[in-house]
């Protein structure tokens, strides 16, 4: 299953979700009538349990609909609250456990570790590298929360962090990557919040019976009222126990053999059994299992690499497949015995992932040849040869540079430094414009890294790119508001918007505006290629122009892309009509394209700037940045020309 299978597979269990919600809903408001029903016949008749025939003797539709009505608007309102809590992503998820970012620029060997693998897997994978949180918990554990590869986040536990080695450490990670390819991410977060509601009446019924300590006894008639109270509040409780139990089976149903497809994801993308299999080995022989140490835990027990939580639920109807089904799978051979974790040792970490002497690290980052059909397949889905590929990007990368995308002030200054003019009158220009608008730290910055961006590989300015986008998303609203307006500045300084300039423009302010709330997330609504004609049109014949020159050669790569599909209706459009607004308002239409449409499209693109066999650094970057603005990572393009 590639990755647009795997996303659209995504899209239909989020309908099998609601289709189960509907049902539980339908339950609960039919027991909550039924245990309404009961409470009326004991004040009328002081018998707890009655006759069926007594029982509809006090029934009355008005009422059964009434509260049907009155228990599907709390279930309705507190499954809105959750949504509304989670909107911001995955840092609302990592936060509400307690998570604690860890810096980019964190010199501890243990925390370096982890945001080097971080670094290095998302690098490979072709998307903006996520930040990551540390999470309380002594058990091994980790978690991918987010709405999309945009906004995703990693939470690790520190048992994970101390206990785990290198290559362990990468398997767990690859897994959760998997659940951010395979779209499980956004499904984990509509499960919560619909989830959420269901679990809210037995809530009810628990603050309702902790109200009753409060209550003076006042004769008999208030005795009864108590009395009647009482039951209620105790049928709440068990509607909602009914609920938590719908609930933690809708989780297992929808996440366990999604957990086997990560296990299998992970070992295809580092080529190394031993790595995850060590680290659900040392969970099992570890006392604490996989337990995190926050209260809300059980909330989000599905989005877990192991089980996160200890519940009567969880050890009836547990979201995860037993540890040994799942080792089994990856190490048949495995003798059955777990591992009794110590902790690693603390060496001084490497300023970057071990470099490897392979055959990938010889690879020219230039342009090359490029299988399109192969890019396609691969994307969501990078190999041990992109993870090297990583590598190699990352050491190629200046030292002073790397470790100034590691902060928040650095990270600014090098998107400054990369929108800055060549031309001497036209950069002169931006800074004058900007003196007074912008932060005068993060200017000065970006003039010292001037000379640094200036002399790096066009290979290497998308790497860069992501690897700042971590500190960047640590600003606060206002001190990215300010960062804005500068990009906004230098981009429009000469009055002309460069096709580089609106690249770095995509990628990194497109992102950054979802993550602080400032624009809308896409929701996908078209099924067809031919309801996103003119925006399809567009951005295909700007990918066309940007890999050739010359009109004919770009009209000869356009054709070459809708004959790729067949997709014969779309019309090449001159350079003319593509100005930064129309390619951005374009984009955000195609994202609203469903999985395999998207596909298809990313088809035509890939076809068109490979219709030579070569693509150009120019091809590449555009070619990752429309995949990005389509939440289809795009992994780095491997070439042997």
């Amino acid at each position: 299953m590639n990755f647009f299978q795997a996303q659209s597979k995504a899209r239909r269990s989020t309908w099998i979700l609601v289709v189960l919600f509907v049902c539980a809903i339908l339950g609960i408001i039919a027991l909550t009538n039924l245990l309404l029903m009961s409470v009326i016949v004991f004040r009328e008749t002081g018998q707890l349990f009655s006759s069926w025939a007594e029982v509809k003797q006090y029934f009355d539709w008005k009422m059964f609909w009434t509260t049907g009505l009155i228990v599907g608007a709390v279930i309705a309102g507190g499954s809105l609250f959750k949504f509304i809590q989670l909107s911001a992503g995955g840092r609302a998820v990592v936060e509400s456990l307690g998570g604690k970012i860890i810096p980019q620029d964190s010199a501890d060997p243990d925390r370096r570790k982890v945001l080097n693998v971080v670094e290095e897997m998302a690098i490979a994978s072709g998307m903006a590298v996520p930040p990551v949180y540390l999470i309380q918990g002594n058990g091994i554990n980790a978690f991918a929360a987010g709405y999309s590869s945009n906004d995703a986040v990693i939470g690790i536990t520190h048992g994970a962090m101390h206990h785990l080695s290198r290559d362990e450490l990468q398997g767990v990670i690859a897994h959760e990557f998997s659940h951010i390819f395979n779209g499980d991410m956004r499904l984990n977060i509509r499960l919560t919040g619909i989830l959420h509601g269901v679990l809210l009446l037995g809530m009810i019924g628990y603050y309702l019976l902790r109200a009753m300590r409060h209550v003076r006894h006042r004769g008999k008639d208030t005795g009864g009222a108590i009395l009647a109270i009482l039951v209620l509040a105790l049928g709440l409780m068990a509607v909602g126990f009914v609920g938590t139990t719908v609930g933690q089976l809708i989780k297992a149903m929808v996440s366990r053999q999604r957990e086997y497809l990560a296990d299998a994801s992970a070992v295809r993308y580092t080529r190394n059994r031993d790595g995850i299999a060590g680290a659900l080995k040392k969970i099992g022989g570890l006392s604490s299992g996989g337990l995190l140490g926050s209260p809300a835990a059980a909330e989000y027990s599905h989005a877990y690499f192991a089980e996160g939580a200890s519940s009567f639920f969880n050890a009836l109807l547990s979201t995860h497949p037993p540890l040994k089904k799942r080792i089994r799978k990856i190490d048949p051979g495995w003798d059955g015995r777990f591992v009794m974790p110590v902790i690693e040792p603390s060496r001084p970490a490497p300023k970057t992932a071990p470099a490897r002497k392979t055959r990938q690290q010889k690879l020219d980052v230039t342009a090359g040849i490029v299988d399109a059909m192969l890019a396609i397949e691969l994307m969501g889905r990078p190999g041990e040869a992109h993870i090297e590929h990583a590598h190699t990007l990352i050491d190629q990368l200046p030292e002073e540079v790397r470790e100034e995308a590691k902060n928040p002030i650095g990270a600014q200054g090098i998107i400054l430094a990369m929108l800055a003019d060549r031309d001497p009158v036209i950069r002169k220009a931006q800074w004058a414009a900007q003196v007074d608008a912008g932060n005068p730290v993060v200017l000065a910055k970006a003039r010292s890294l001037l000379d640094s961006i200036a002399g790096l590989p066009k290979a290497l300015r998308l790497p860069l790119v992501d690897m700042a986008m971590p500190s960047l998303r640590v600003l606060s609203l206002p001190q990215y508001k300010k960062f804005r307006t500068l990009v906004t500045g230098f981009i429009k300084a000469d009055k002309r918007i460069a096709l580089s300039e609106w690249i770095i423009e995509q990628l990194v302010l497109h992102q950054l505006d979802i993550v602080y709330g400032l624009r809308k997330r896409d929701k996908e609504k078209y099924s067809y290629l031919g309801a996103v004609k003119a925006p399809a049109e567009l951005l295909l014949s700007m990918l066309a122009h940007a890999e050739h020159a010359s009109e004919s050669e770009a009209q000869q790569a356009f054709a070459a892309g809708i004959k790729s599909i067949g997709a014969m209706a779309l019309n090449f459009q001159p350079r003319s009509e593509m100005t930064p607004g129309t390619l951005t308002v374009a984009l955000d239409e195609l994202a609203k394209m469903k999985p395999l449409v998207k596909k298809r499209f990313l088809t035509a693109c890939l076809a068109c700037v490979s219709k030579d066999e070569r693509v150009t650094i120019a091809g590449i970057e555009t070619l990752r940045t429309i995949a990005a603005g389509l939440d289809c990572p795009l992994p780095p393009v491997l070439h042997a020309g």
